[in-house]
């Protein structure tokens, strides 16, 4: 076979699956509504293809006819219709994905870029094998789950869409009968029915704890059992390199880690009670599946003591075991496990029920469990208020201390099997218990806390004011502060009073750093391990959360006697082009800092810096956002090595290029040589955690991306050349440029706020139940007010994409009026410098998900003509010199030629995304009309769901 007919044959496939589920889909709209809605659906479809491809005016009246005349159940039927086909198509793509990658094992093809065994092979082949152990003792890789709201989902929706991937998973892996495939056949329609007729949209704004669950659903689903798979496929693959390998364990160097239910920053309702009952949930979570595990791993480990022996340690377990059964009394592992079982069911208890918070120890006492107990009295009331029900009691055992105390019983059990020749056994379930033991403990996932640097200011001023009075702290020049705080620090004297009445603000974040105390005694430190501060513009930001810190306990300075310590590291984020600019000075004034630094060291020497890509964006645009960030990643690695501290960057990634998304591997790979170093974290957002994390396979591969991309960057010498000085010059002239063409149409031109909230979603957006966190940071309108989520949302809403590209074509434009010779540079910088190369195919993919001609069709929206014509007129020529500009520095003949993959999506997906924007258009205009059917407002909800979905990654 040829390799075009080769590619014709895999697109066939997965054209197989989207038409066969685009049928189930029509034959459920016909039994449900009959042929006369289905003819009015397909006629919509067909309309908006034409004007898709061919932008037919006569397609445009005969679509903007139809779409009038529809009554709201119409509406709503095409919308629900056209939104579902999207997801249809995402779960037929996904699993087509699958499919080829194990067709390519199958086939025994070379390892493929992106996967660990490429990334192995690669190391390997540059001569580091040896360096694998120095790597992973050093490696801390983490994406982190943050519950912004772009994720429009409801969980119901995708217990639906999991249940037809299963069928269409099955197909693939099984050799079915004709008898096997009609019952495969029908299951599918039930999904395809059972989705059709679950509700779409949330009948309630969701709260935080709402929130928790959601983020939860992904650990049960994909990340408890695939993660710990991933740490032993990796590690048997060393183990085939270097035998040392096969009896030495992988440090844990990665954790999925989340905001949900610690991100206070614009979000009055995180507060400590919300906190505590998510840590409450999240140990919950992790108990039940370690719980479901040693049930079945009992009922594997049938071992006879009369057919194999055990250690005496093994022995001693199953004789401490509360199961005297007669049937299983020569059956060790089994009682042992029971053992541990029930002790662990204790734990269970003791966390999430209030009768176990002040039940008396039975049996020796354990001064561990008793203080954990404590601690956790104080955290049952917030899980009870947000309605967990209380989880049966182990009967009369000792829970565990620590999920260390747990992993050292399991252990027990596996040296004892490795010894008595049934390492086989021990390589099966118990292998993943263990592991994910390890990478998950008590607590489940870490729970970073987040807030803003003007409430610690606030906070701090007024705790000062109450134990030092006459102190003004915020009219304090910045040296002033300093002094005054590292006075503080030093001194063992507490400035909080339990009998001083606080504000309500400070009340609620003193009571954080309480909880936070309480977590770490009843989890384990690794519970909540960082602390990060939004809006970091100076070293006494730092040092105001070091004071609230040693406020309670977290934190000591060093003395004669004593080494200084802190029990959650510190992390500045910064966000704005102004911040990003002035971080890398303000972490060398910090470090200048002998307290600072003791702590520091006292972490490892390990600092974390976060970088924001979205208000950067929404403050000076995608191409300015990108440029700055890479400088200020090359001064923070200069500013680290100075100082000999250890870097780990937290990239704070949207799922939307104009909020730092785009491929996690190019990403990564793209960073400044020395910005990795085997350590990286990165926020998982909104849709892309569904599709990234929803599907066991899909996560599994998004993870492998993660490890293989880190190992890569950190371990092999940098992809392409390092730019030189006129490379550098080019890029900081276009950067100028982009800037100032990106600001002068957002900020510097009269109406173009008025313009923004006519012709795009975001009033509807705001009113939408997908967040627990208001839409703006004020009661304004104000561009500068707005959250960079929403304002990315909407652009993608209405096709435009405006934060992903604009400037990008006035910059190259006046760059070679100036240059002789700038294509040929900037057409260098694209084949040899990766950071170029990954910013312009991120800015690829954005504009081949736009669409002008739909986007002409929201600026109608807008009621002044004048103001219409003069900004849409704006957006729509740099659209064309940026698209123009980009293929002539690629060498494209059109979007997306590099990305065939991408290209094949938007053929298949498109023309089902169209009409729904249609649809918006139409029902934005009866709202703001004056439409009051409820319908209305729902059918604009239902599109922005649809839209959403089908692009997957707008915001």
């Amino acid at each position: 076979m040829d390799g075009s007919k080769s590619v014709e044959f895999k697109d066939e496939l997965l054209g197989r699956d989207i038409r066969q589920l685009g049928r189930m889909l029509g034959d459920t709209i016909r039994t449900q509504h009959g042929d006369e809605a289905f003819n009015r659906i397909e006629n919509v479809r067909q309309l908006a293809i034409r004007f898709r491809r061919e932008q037919d005016a006569g397609a445009q009246a005969l679509l903007e006819e139809a779409l009038h005349a529809l009554s709201p159940d119409e509406t709503s039927q095409l919308i629900r219709a056209f939104g579902y086909f999207s997801l249809l198509s995402n779960i037929a793509e996904d699993q087509h994905h699958t499919r080829r990658s194990r067709a390519h094992l199958l086939a025994g093809s070379a390892p493929r870029l992106g996967s660990l065994a490429k990334a192995v092979q690669n190391v390997v082949g540059a001569g580091r094998t040896s360096s694998f152990g120095e790597f992973f003792a050093e490696a801390h890789i983490s994406p982190v789950f943050t519950a912004h709201p772009t994720e429009v989902q409801r969980k119901s929706t995708l217990n639906c869409q999991m249940a037809i991937a299963r069928e269409l998973d099955e197909r693939d892996r099984v050799q079915m009968t004709p008898e096997e495939q009609e019952q495969n056949d029908e299951a599918l329609a039930r999904g395809i029915h059972t989705l059709w007729q679950t509700r779409l949209l949330r009948t309630a704004k969701l709260s935080v704890m709402d929130e928790v669950e959601n983020g939860l659903s992904f650990f049960d689903r994909t990340i408890l059992n695939g993660l710990p798979q991933l740490y032993s496929t990796l590690q048997d693959m060393l183990a085939k390199l270097d035998a040392r390998w096969a009896g030495e364990e992988l440090p844990t160097f990665m954790k999925v880690g989340s905001w949900i239910g610690g991100d206070r920053d614009g979000n009055p309702f995180v507060t400590a009670t919300v906190l505590r009952a998510t840590l409450a949930r999240q140990a919950d979570v992790a108990l039940e599946h370690y719980l479901g595990e040693l049930h079945k791993l009992a009922s594997q480990l049938s071992l006879a003591q009369t057919m194999t022996g055990c250690s005496e340690q093994l022995r001693q377990l199953a004789d401490a075991s509360p199961d005297h059964s007669p049937h299983r009394v020569d059956e060790p592992y089994r009682r042992a496990i029971y053992g541990i079982h029930n002790r662990l069911a204790a734990n269970r208890a003791l966390l999430t029920s209030a009768a176990a918070a002040g039940r008396a120890d039975t049996g020796a006492a354990a001064s561990a469990a008793a203080s954990a107990r404590a601690a956790v009295a104080t955290i049952w009331p917030a899980a009870a208020a947000a309605g967990y029900a209380p989880a049966a009691p182990g009967a009369g055992a000792q829970p565990y201390a620590s999920a260390q105390e747990l992993l050292a019983d399991l252990e027990t059990v596996h040296e004892s099997l490795v010894a008595h020749g049934s390492a086989v056994l021990a390589r099966g379930r118990l292998r993943q218990l263990r592991r994910a033991v390890k990478v998950f403990g008590f607590s489940l996932a870490p729970v970073d806390l987040r807030q803003n640097s003007d409430v610690h200011e606030r906070v701090v001023a007024e705790i000062l004011s109450c134990a030092r009075p006459g102190i003004d702290y915020a009219a304090l020049s910045e040296p002033e502060r300093c002094k005054l705080l590292l006075e503080e620090l030093h001194t063992p004297r507490l400035l909080i009073s339990p009998y001083t009445s606080y504000s309500e603000e400070t009340s609620g974040e003193l009571a954080i750093f309480r909880a936070v105390s309480e977590a770490h005694r009843a989890y384990g430190a690794e519970s909540i391990t960082n602390y990060i501060i939004s809006k970091a513009d100076s070293v006494s930001d730092l040092l105001e959360v070091a004071l609230l810190l040693k406020e309670h306990g977290l934190l000591r300075a060093g003395s004669v006697t004593e080494e200084s310590s802190m029990a959650v590291n510190i992390i500045p984020l910064f966000e704005t082009i102004g911040d990003l600019q002035a971080g890398p000075d303000i972490m060398d004034r910090a470090f200048r800092l002998p307290l600072y630094m003791d702590l520091v060291r006292s972490r490892g020497s390990l600092q974390e810096v976060m970088l924001g890509y979205s208000d950067s964006n929404k403050d000076g645009g995608f191409l300015t956002s990108g440029w700055e960030l890479y400088k200020a990643e090359i001064e923070l690695v200069e500013v680290f090595k100075r100082h000999s501290v250890k870097m780990r960057l937290f990239h704070g990634r949207g799922g939307s290029v104009g909020r730092g998304g785009g491929p996690s591997y190019e990403a990564i790979l793209a960073q400044p040589q020395g910005a990795v170093q085997g350590r990286i974290r990165l926020t998982e957002q909104g849709e892309v955690i569904t599709a990234k994390y929803a599907n066991p396979e899909v996560c599994r591969r998004n993870l492998e991306v993660m490890v293989a991309a880190t190992m890569e960057a950190t371990m092999l010498p940098p992809r392409g050349i390092e730019p030189d000085a006129a490379q550098l010059a080019a890029m900081q002239a276009l950067s100028d440029e982009a800037m100032r063409s990106y600001r002068s149409l957002v900020y510097e031109t009269e109406g173009f706020e008025t313009y923004f909230w006519e012709s795009t979603v975001i009033s509807e957006i705001a009113a939408l139940n997908i967040g627990s966190r208001p839409a703006s940071r004020k009661k304004s309108t104000a561009i500068e007010d707005l959250r960079a989520i929403p304002w990315v949302l909407s652009w993608a809403q209405c096709r435009v994409m405006l934060p992903g590209w604009f400037g990008f074509g006035s910059a190259v434009q006046k760059f070679l009026g100036t240059q002789p010779d700038g294509l040929a540079l900037l057409q260098k910088m694209y084949r040899d410098w990766p950071f170029f190369n990954t910013l312009l195919s991120n800015m690829d993919m954005v504009l081949a998900k736009s669409d002008i001609a739909i986007a002409s069709r929201y600026a109608t929206l807008v009621s002044d003509a004048t103001l219409r014509e003069a900004i849409f007129g704006r957006i729509r020529a740099e659209h064309e010199r940026t698209i123009a500009a980009l293929k002539e520095i690629t060498g494209q003949a059109e979007l997306q030629d590099a990305n065939p993959l991408l290209q094949r999506s938007i053929r298949n997906r498109f023309p089902y995304i169209d009409p729904l924007n249609h649809l918006q258009v139409e029902l934005l205009r009866r709202f703001r009309d004056g439409d009051s059917d409820p319908a209305t407002r729902e059918g604009i909800h239902l599109s922005i769901n649809g839209i959403a979905a089908g692009l997957r990654n707008s915001g």
